[in-house]
C-alpha cells in the first residue's frame, strides 16, 4: 500500500512537534529547580555563530506549518517570531499543532506534483511537492528539533533517545 502525502507529513509534524513540547515542558521545569532563569536556556546555543534555542523552536515551527499549508495550496499562517518564555513557546506549539491539524488528507493527498516555491532572501526555492516534503521540509524539521534537544541536554536537561522520539 502507497503512503500517502498526508501520512508522510501532518501526523509526522503533530507527533514530532508534541515531542519537543514534551521536552519543553521538562525543561521549564529544570529551570525552575534548579533555579536558572528560563532566558539561559531559552537563549543557549550550541555555538557563538548558532541561533537560540527559541529560535530553533520558531523555524521549526515555520517548516512545518509552511510545509502543510503549501502542500494543501492555502495559505501559509504567519506567526510574530516574538516569543520570549517557554509558555509562549508552548503556545506557538499548540497554534501550530492546530493549523496543522485543521487540514484534511484530501487537500494534501495528490500534491506530489504541486509547484511549491519558497520565498527566500536570495532567490526563491522551487520544488515539487514530494522533493519538497521528503528533501527539504522533513529534514528542516529534524534538524532544529535535534538542534533544541542537543541545545537542552547540553545544558543538563536529563533527556534522551525516547523524549525525542516520543512513546510508540
Amino acid at each position: 500500500m502507497a503512503i500517502s502525502m498526508y501520512q508522510a507529513s501532518i501526523p509526522v509534524f503533530v507527533r514530532t512537534f508534541g515531542n519537543l513540547s514534551a521536552i519543553l515542558k521538562k525543561a521549564a521545569a529544570y529551570a525552575e529547580a534548579k533555579k536558572i532563569e528560563p532566558r539561559v536556556l531559552l537563549d543557549a546555543r550550541l555555538a557563538p555563530d548558532m541561533l537560540s534555542l527559541t529560535r530553533q523552536v520558531q523555524i521549526a515551527s515555520d517548516t512545518i506549518k509552511g510545509c502543510g499549508a503549501r502542500l494543501a495550496a492555502v495559505d501559509v499562517p504567519k506567526y510574530e517570531d516574538n516569543e520570549a518564555s517557554f509558555d509562549e513557546l508552548q503556545a506557538r506549539i499548540a497554534k501550530t499543532i492546530e493549523f496543522l491539524n485543521s487540514l484534511r488528507p484530501e487537500q494534501l493527498d495528490g500534491s506530489e506534483d504541486r509547484d511549491i516555491t519558497i520565498p527566500t532572501r536570495d532567490q526563491p526555492l522551487k520544488f515539487k511537492g514530494q522533493v519538497y516534503l521528503l528533501h527539504f521540509a522533513l529534514p528542516n524539521l529534524y534538524f532544529h528539533v535535534t538542534t533544541a534537544y542537543a541545545i537542552l541536554r547540553h545544558n543538563g536537561l536529563d533527556i534522551g533517545k525516547m523524549d525525542f522520539l516520543g512513546k510508540p
